[in-house]
């Protein structure tokens, strides 16, 4: 059980560092920056797909905010606890 506790920690920390990456700019499509977030999506896109779809997009200021990896990561968290 406790490779299963490791596992969704390490998801926990990908999902965070998923959000911090997308802040960074990439302009150009081959960088490291780049490959990194392409990597990052794969691995974080088939939990938060969904999650976006269902979710509401607030507004701040005109923007529109992304908050499927805060219930992602609060969600795991709980499942983490539960088992």
């Amino acid at each position: 059980m406790r490779f299963v506790h490791d596992i969704i920690g390490i998801y926990i920390w990908i999902l965070i560092i998923t959000a911090f990456m997308s802040w960074l700019p990439s302009t150009d499509t081959h960088g490291a920056i780049a490959t990194t977030k392409r990597i990052l999506a794969g691995l974080t896109e088939p939990l938060l797909r969904p999650l976006r779809s269902i979710l509401p997009r607030p507004n701040v200021g005109g923007v529109g905010i992304d908050l499927s990896v805060l219930v992602a990561v609060i969600g795991l968290i709980i499942i983490n606890s539960v088992i």
